[in-house]
């Protein structure tokens, strides 16, 4: 992979990876309600997930979606339902997770397995294999693709977590509490508008 190519691969990495979609609403929403340190399973979960969902549109998944289309309509109901159920965990929660409360944050498991139903995800492992994977060294420049999502990633979904986080005494406040989590429901149902058309 040539140096301009590689440059092209971060800053789509970067983009994607930073901008406002399902993980980085959900990893907001955790880092106010449970902390950094407590969100820091779920960053690593969407860091493995999406590395693996990469590594297997890349050896071919991303071939059978176009062959079979249902599979990827399946895939995008599934995973809008569940962010609908997410979205109303976050818009009727009340309290700030201390480690004593009944809220938990998202697990290492669940994050990533939530990769692999994330239209968002999708869309840009598809969008990465098919633009930046050079077929005359088709397996070294998937290898390429995924560590370089595996660098980028985990520094900018961490970002949303800790600006969660600084956000916790302020919201700290049951009332400002109630209307950021509506507030973070509503944008992530609003994120899905544009996968799912």
């Amino acid at each position: 992979m040539d140096t301009a190519t590689l440059s092209a691969l971060v800053t789509f990495a970067f983009a994607t990876s930073i901008t406002p979609g399902p993980n980085n609403m959900m990893l907001f929403a955790s880092g106010v309600n449970f902390g950094f340190r407590r969100t820091i399973p779920h960053m690593f979960g969407i860091g493995v997930g999406f590395l693996s969902l990469l590594i297997g549109v890349g050896l071919g998944l991303g071939a059978l979606l176009a062959t079979v289309p249902v599979i990827y309509t399946t895939l995008k109901i599934a995973g809008g339902l569940y962010l609908l159920y997410i979205a109303w965990k976050i818009g009727s929660s009340r309290t700030l997770g201390e480690g004593k409360t009944s809220g938990r944050p998202m697990t290492f498991l669940g994050a990533a397995a939530f990769q692999w139903v994330n239209p968002k995800a999708w869309v840009m492992a598809v969008t990465a294999m098919a633009v930046y994977v050079d077929p005359t060294h088709y397996l070294w420049s998937v290898v390429v693709v995924g560590l370089v999502f595996a660098a980028v990633n985990l520094p900018s979904v961490s970002t949303w977590a800790g600006f969660g986080s600084v956000l916790r005494d302020w919201l700290s406040v049951p009332v400002r509490l109630k209307w950021f989590n509506i507030t973070m429901a509503v944008l992530l149902v609003a994120s899905l508008w544009p996968m799912l058309k």
